[in-house]
């Protein structure tokens, strides 16, 4: 048997009526039309302000979030941890936030994790995205290069504070932080400010991560350069790799503007791209790998890579990283062979959180094989369970 084929490691944390549900929600999400009418029904639900949250709770959002807050989290946190030796990472999912009191909250939100992170074993990593911190627009201006207005400017040096305020924090506790990836029309000045800060806070180890979505064909040209620099300058770097989140916008924006998508040509160009990144990395000194991978193939390259290059499995340098309520199969048979594996937990208000739920189901609907995996493998453990 391979390893990501035991379900009774896999699924040893959820109880059968958990298991059940988990193969429901699989089974609708399959469903391209289920998706798109349970999406629509449930923004109208929660426009027009009916009781649905329960519903929402007692489904989607409990099987894909840690809870409402972060200590909602623990109970859950601390059971993946000792039963299954399975880490958290702490993710404020609140998204497309603009005003300046939703980022100093975002902020406070982020120093809180990094307290967390620095008392819990458990919690090893702190997560923020860009715009948690700053308007979109503005990230997009520097990205195309405009000028911002004299106000603009004195929004990004506050930008650019609360991104050293939580830098600052993560060096002084010992709790290395992981910058999310966005669209592309944004990230060339997150790239920017978060080289600056690796250049800074990355001396003796990565603290600061940023994040490669390997998606788009032009990010290992970008990975060599950024290491010809880091080289150069003696900054090491940290890098969260991922396939990325935002393919049918990414690519519908192309067309519409008439510029060349961004996106590799398939999905196949895509999978090549990302083994092609993690092998980079792991053949060079002073980089810090978080491979956010949901692909079998690649994450058993990696372990093959650390065994090739004599890289311990539980060296502090690699991780494993998947998102909470997926690839239960990937994560805790990992770490049953002593695997670094985190888990992304996302958390917030249920309002708050649905787009983040809603991406994630769209994203499992658009990678189909991913859904049929899924409910292969708790069909098997159902039957082994003889439920």
């Amino acid at each position: 048997m391979k390893l990501f084929d035991n379900t009774e490691i896999a699924f040893k944390l959820k109880s059968d009526s958990e298991l059940e549900r988990a193969y429901f929600l699989f089974k609708m999400i399959q469903s391209q039309p289920m998706v798109r009418i349970g999406t629509a029904v449930t923004n109208f639900a929660l426009k027009a302000h009916l009781p649905v949250e329960g519903l929402i709770r007692s489904t989607v959002f409990d099987h894909f979030c840690g809870g409402v807050t972060e200590e909602d989290c623990l109970p859950n946190i601390e059971k993946m941890y000792s039963k299954g030796n399975v880490c958290s990472i702490l993710d404020y999912s609140v998204e497309g936030k603009e005003e300046e009191d939703q980022f100093e909250n975002a902020l406070k939100m982020t120093l809180k994790t990094v307290e967390f992170a620095a008392e819990k074993q458990a919690i090893p990593f702190a997560v923020f995205k860009p715009t948690g911190f700053g308007r979109f627009e503005l990230y997009q201006k520097l990205t195309e290069g405009e000028t911002l207005t004299d106000e603009e400017q004195t929004e990004w040096a506050r930008v650019v504070e609360r991104f050293h305020l939580v830098c600052k924090a993560a060096v002084e506790k010992d709790v290395p932080l992981l910058i999310d990836a966005e669209e592309s029309w944004m990230q060339d000045a997150a790239d920017d400010l978060i080289e600056e800060l690796m250049e800074q806070y990355n001396k003796e180890k990565a603290i600061v991560f940023n994040t490669l979505q390997m998606y788009r064909h032009d990010r290992m040209e970008y990975l060599r350069n950024l290491h010809q620099r880091a080289h150069q300058k003696g900054f090491h770097i940290g890098m969260k790799v991922v396939r990325g989140a935002y393919m049918e916008k990414e690519r519908a924006r192309a067309a519409e503007k008439g510029y060349e998508s961004p996106i590799c040509v398939d999905k196949e160009a895509t999978d090549v791209n990302y083994n092609e990144a993690i092998t980079y990395m792991m053949e060079h000194k002073n980089m810090a790998i978080f491979a956010g991978t949901h692909n079998e193939e690649s994450s058993y390259l990696l372990m093959k890579l650390a065994q090739d290059h004599k890289i311990a499995a539980d060296d502090k340098r690699m991780w494993f990283g998947q998102l909470y309520g997926m690839s239960d199969h990937i994560s805790f048979n990992l770490a049953t062979e002593k695997y670094n594996v985190a888990k992304y937990v996302p958390f917030g208000p249920v309002r708050d959180v649905m787009p983040y739920l809603i991406r994630r189901a769209e994203e499992n609907t658009s990678v189909a094989g991913q859904t049929s995996r899924e409910l292969n493998l708790l069909k098997t453990e159902k039957a082994r369970r003889k439920l």
